[in-house]
């Protein structure tokens, strides 16, 4: 009998031991990633940014709320929100309250899909079918039937009352210390809210330095900035694969990104010019799949430097 069933057993056990832990822990397990970018032209004195992603926050995650208010301490010059701040109708005040301190600092955002549309349980294995079949979002798949839609009006009502700069298929300027800091954001990609040419013409020639923001970094979206000439991009919206094999990384990125690019710094290319992109793997997941693997959630400060 220990010859027959042992094995199936321990693989049991095992797989048991990885989704407690998965979920009770590494889901829980916040970061703060580092990070610096020498995109700034020369002269200009270091910016500290914080990007925050993909909070998909659901009533009651304390510990969550918690961890962003205690951001607030890292004194950043702004914050980047790249959306995807619910899970949960309910949860705008919550969202509200935990990011309440940083919202005393300088900000913009853009929204994600998630942001305007409740979750809807899925199989996880339907994005690896999706990834072999090229769909992603509604980028080749039906519009979402049945779907519960999010206060999304209270939430950029909140981040408009405290002065957060909203970069829905717009730009708009922040000043920092006399510096001006131009933004430019386009609304999510993944369900086709995304209008480039809105935007379109690359950096202001009055602008001390210009970055794009997105929600999801679709490539189509990171070709037109770069190509107009923007040496940053910001993304959340892969949670940087969160279910990732060790020492071999994510499966997929929830997108055309190839999973090399999944999270973190790396460079992107088009029309012969080249932009950094910096893609948060965000601090939360989908209330129906509360569990992350070879991937904790995060945070990023970034110091933005000159260009070498």
């Amino acid at each position: 009998m220990r010859a027959r069933y042992g094995i199936p057993l321990g693989i049991t056990a095992a797989g048991a031991a990885g989704l407690v832990y998965a979920a009770g822990f590494e889901a829980r397990s916040f970061r703060l990633r580092r990070v610096t970018i020498p995109v700034l032209p020369a002269g200009m004195r270091p910016l500290r940014v914080l990007q925050i992603s993909d909070i998909h926050l659901v009533g009651g995650q304390r510990k969550k709320q918690r961890w962003l208010r205690s951001l607030a301490g890292l004194r950043p010059d702004f914050v980047i929100n790249t959306g995807d701040n619910l899970s949960d109708p309910e949860g705008v005040p919550e969202v509200l309250d935990a990011l309440g301190p940083l919202m005393e600092f300088p900000g913009a955002y853009v929204f994600g899909s998630n942001d305007y549309y409740g979750p809807k349980l899925r199989n996880p294995a339907r994005y690896l079918i999706e990834k072999a079949q090229g769909r992603h979002g509604l980028n080749g798949n039906d519009p979402a039937a049945n779907v519960i839609h999010n206060p999304w009006e209270d939430l950029r009502d909140g981040f408009d009352g405290a002065g957060w700069r909203n970069l829905t298929n717009t730009r708009d300027i922040l000043k920092i210390e006399g510096a001006t800091i131009e933004l430019t954001g386009l609304d999510d990609p993944h369900i086709k809210r995304d209008r480039y040419a809105e935007v379109a013409g690359g950096p202001s020639s009055t602008a001390d330095f210009s970055m794009g923001v997105v929600h999801a970094p679709y490539l189509r979206v990171l070709d037109s900035f770069t190509a107009d000439g923007y040496p940053l991009v910001l993304a959340g919206h892969t949670h940087g694969g969160q279910l990732c094999i060790p020492f071999y990384g994510a499966l997929v990125t929830n997108c055309d990104l190839d999973t090399d690019r999944v999270k973190g710094l790396s460079t992107h290319t088009s029309a012969g010019r080249t932009s950094y992109l910096h893609v948060s793997a965000g601090c939360g997941t989908n209330r129906y799949t509360p569990v992350r693997f070879a991937c904790p959630p995060e945070a990023t400060l970034m110091t933005l430097v000159g260009r070498e």
